[in-house]
């Protein structure tokens, strides 16, 4: 039976069956088995991180300015409510402007880490934990923002910015 279903596999794998483009939404089952998969991963992972304070204005300011530069396309800011980017991509990225349901140490082990096949790239590779926490830190006031305290925080050359 296990020789059976091994051979079904490699069968559908080389078949070509299954549509791999981002242009197609997953099947309910397939949307469920990996966001579900996605989520306890994570929540496994993540579970031994230690989550520094992050009611520093500064470390705020600073991932503000991160997040502008590293994650606007995809995850959008307050007075955006889609980019080319986020449109294209399949499955969906969460828009963070919004209330999630992740804590601060699942948010910094994404980061870090990156999510496969989502393009979530792992910023962990290119930049250190204090500039990943910086970024949760600001993750946390988002929602909250106007888009004129977003501008004011995340350009502050333009604006002034302070929170």
């Amino acid at each position: 039976m296990l020789l059976l279903l091994v051979v079904a596999g490699i069968l559908f794998i080389y078949s070509g069956f299954y549509n791999v483009a981002a242009s197609v939404p997953h099947a309910a089952l397939t949307r469920w088995a990996t966001h579900t998969t996605m989520h306890y991963s994570v929540e496994a992972r993540s579970d031994a991180i230690r989550v520094p304070n992050l009611d520093d204005s500064q470390m705020i300011a600073r991932g503000a300015r991160t997040y502008e530069e590293m994650c606007v396309a995809c995850h959008l800011k307050p007075g955006t409510d889609s980019t080319a980017l986020h449109k294209g991509l399949n499955p969906p990225p969460p828009n963070l402007t919004e209330e999630d349901d992740w804590a601060p140490a699942e948010q910094f082990w994404i980061i870090d880490h990156g999510i496969k096949m989502s393009g979530m790239p792992a910023w962990g590779e290119s930049h250190a934990d204090k500039e990943i926490w910086e970024v949760v830190a600001f993750l946390q006031r988002l929602p909250e923002l106007s888009e004129q305290q977003y501008i004011e925080l995340a350009n502050p050359e333009k604006e002034g910015g302070a929170i």
